[in-house]
């Protein structure tokens, strides 16, 4: 069964997919962005088919422009809106109404919500909005970055909610009463990267030739990543002899726990772009010090949803490390890498007894699988 997770767009190619078969009025995709009219009398609106779950899922995205007033009396509306097959007038709504100056958390049937949450609208502090089901609670979150959520509303799951298995929609909709046309505009649904193109020139899943920003710099080649085959030497880690003692006080450091020239640096910045479904390879080797041995250092690494202590974790990737001195080999098998479904940050640390350096960290952007 498709969940709402698997759902992701962030508009980049300017045309609308065919994800978003059941849209309707006049819409566009423009500079990266999903655009609804917002016209006197109309609905205009971005809609899937009606072949999604909610149960343990959520969907995410961004509203970078809501509706401006432009003369409308009642409501000048930017909506997003989960929607069942056939029970209309029941759905799961956030619903900015720029006239009244409030956002609503709205859990509708027969198109009403005595019980709706209002807020007062901030396009700072609601930006980002987020719809999620999780042990038989819904919960209607916002966010001004992506990353930091607040909850607004739970509620008990309705029954619908649960029964509803591949008939769902998302609907990403505006409409104004009277006034002035102009648009909403909707953004990066289930990921954090507005990015339109990849860094490198390595072929499947392991970038090349690229330069991490910041402390570090990453070179090599790679070849295919997308068979179990495939070599790949991805990021080569230098850094410099540092000058006088970064552990001149540190008495703890001893011979038999020295602490790499690398720990005092800032962790380099580099981006993983994995291909659902296809095996993922990069090599990564630190240059220290001459005199420093890597022997009985370990990693580890993982896959979160956000750099946050409520960051979800989508894949631990520690099982998938081998350590051989300064190299360290990641190699991702297909079966879990098709589990990937949407974007999110990881990290890439080197671990001995209670000491711990971390080496790589940035963002996980997936492309998605379509031949299955």
């Amino acid at each position: 069964m498709p969940a709402f997770s698997a759902l992701v767009d962030n508009f980049n190619d300017n045309v609308i997919g065919p994800e978003w078969g059941n849209s309707y009025g006049a819409v566009s995709e423009v500079s990266g962005r999903a655009r609804a009219q917002c016209a006197a009398g109309t609905y205009a609106g971005f809609q899937t088919a009606k072949a999604y779950t909610l149960a343990g899922s959520s969907v995410y995205l961004q509203v970078p422009v809501a509706a401006a007033v432009n003369g409308a009396s009642v409501e000048a509306q930017t909506a997003i809106v989960i929607t069942p097959d056939p029970l209309a007038g029941t759905n799961l709504a956030f619903n900015i109404n720029t006239v009244t100056g409030t956002i609503r958390c709205e859990s509708n049937v027969g198109y009403t919500d005595g019980a709706a949450v209002s807020l007062t609208y901030d396009p700072v502090a609601h930006r980002w909005l987020r719809i999620r089901e999780t042990g038989g609670s819904l919960f209607w979150d916002t966010s001004p970055d992506g990353s930091t959520w607040t909850n607004r509303r739970t509620l008990t799951t309705p029954a619908w909610v649960a029964s509803a298995v591949n008939s769902l929609a998302l609907d990403l909709f505006s409409y104004r009463d009277s006034g002035t046309a102009n648009y909403s505009e909707f953004d990066n649904v289930n990921t954090m990267s507005n990015g339109a193109t990849f860094v490198g020139t390595g072929t499947g899943s392991a970038q090349s030739a690229a330069t991490a920003i910041g402390a570090r710099t990453a070179t090599g080649t790679a070849a295919g990543a997308a068979t179990v085959d495939a070599a790949a030497v991805g990021l080569t880690v230098h850094v410099a002899t540092a000058s006088g003692s970064a552990q001149s006080d540190a008495g703890v450091v001893s011979a038999t726990n020295e602490i790499p020239e690398v720990a005092a640096l800032a962790a380099g910045d580099w981006d993983l772009h994995i291909e659902q479904g296809s095996t993922f390879v990069q090599t990564y080797t630190v240059t220290d010090d001459p005199g420093f041995t890597w022997a009985g250092w370990g990693a580890r690494a993982q896959i979160r949803s956000a750099a946050s202590p409520s960051g979800q974790l989508f894949l631990d990737l520690t099982p998938y490390l081998t350590v051989d001195g300064p190299s360290i080999r990641l190699a991702i098998p297909a079966e879990q890498t098709t589990a990937l479904t949407h974007d999110g940050r990881w990290d890439l640390e080197v671990v001995l007894g209670v000491t711990v350096v971390r080496l790589l960290q940035g963002a996980v952007k997936v492309s998605l699988e379509v031949t299955r």
